[in-house]
């Protein structure tokens, strides 16, 4: 059987882990059917998978890792997971920033993607309670020097979890003082039932923290996140104004959270959205 030159490894990986995910299990057989390539390739692609711990590989197939609601896999372990659709989805969460505007951006390897989008955009003022988001900005005003116009950027103090985000009480107390014009906010796990959740309490009260400052919530989570429950919910669907996600993501999922949410498919053209504009001080008479 040849093999099938148009899918690169990383989009055969997806489309593996999605079939695994909808069907609770698939055969080596099977995939080299559907995805046109020998068993050797399949093999090698459910290694990896297997190796960054979203699959358990069984005797002539896979089946999903069933996690506990309080499994929190650290910052570099999610960084190697659908990385071209983080990317994607910074690049079009990037679009709904104006210069000028106060954001907020939580932890996650997402929002850390959709950072490196906006070191350029002039006179913003970035509150976050991540260090690896931080260390962006940091970084880029040492490489280029004192920019004028360069980012202004509050880190919160807290705890560290191991996804590099501070929370806890001396987060939460910061965040409660600030208001900010809209909050980029990466995800552990989104469902209709059970809205936002982590699997961290403190990180979920921080971020509860976070979406009460904000004035607008713009969601960023690939589509492997729909399902997903965690321990501790924090906000509810319709608490959330944009979901920004990849093209993965089920019609059926779709569907039902553009019942809630207006949801923005990066990468797929569309009306649009005229970014946040920060609100100007009232002149005096």
């Amino acid at each position: 059987m040849s093999e099938n030159q148009n899918l690169l490894a990383e989009q055969r990986r997806a489309l593996i882990l999605d079939e695994v995910r909808r069907r609770g299990g698939v055969r080596v057989n099977e995939l080299t059917r559907r995805l046109g390539v020998s068993d050797m390739t399949v093999r090698r692609d459910l290694d990896a998978l297997a190796r960054q711990g979203v699959l358990e590989k069984v005797h002539g197939g896979a089946v999903p890792v069933v996690e506990a609601s309080t499994h929190e896999p650290g910052f570099e372990a999610k960084s190697g997971l659908e990385p071209t659709a983080k990317e994607e989805i910074a690049r079009a969460a990037a679009e709904l920033v104006a210069p000028g505007a106060a954001i907020a951006l939580s932890g996650g390897t997402t929002t850390y993607a959709l950072a490196h989008r906006l070191v350029d955009v002039p006179d913003l003022t970035v509150v976050t309670n991540s260090v690896r988001v931080a260390d962006v900005f940091h970084a880029a005003q040492r490489t280029s020097g004192a920019r004028q116009a360069a980012a202004t950027v509050v880190l919160t103090g807290g705890v560290r979890t191991p996804s590099d985000s501070l929370v806890g009480p001396v987060a939460d107390q910061a965040i409660a003082a600030l208001h900010f014009d809209v909050l980029f906010l990466g995800v552990h796990g989104i469902s209709a039932e059970a809205g936002l959740s982590t699997p961290n309490l403190a990180e979920a009260e921080t971020n509860r923290r976070l979406v009460q400052s904000a004035r607008r919530v713009v969601v960023v989570a690939d589509h492997t996140k729909w399902g997903v429950v965690g321990l501790s919910s924090f906000a509810a669907l319709d608490r959330v104004d944009t979901l920004v996600t990849d093209a993965g993501l089920p019609d059926e999922a779709h569907a039902e959270i553009a019942e809630h949410v207006r949801v923005v498919v990066a990468g797929v053209a569309e009306q649009p959205e005229q970014p946040e504009q920060p609100e100007q001080p009232e002149q005096d008479d």
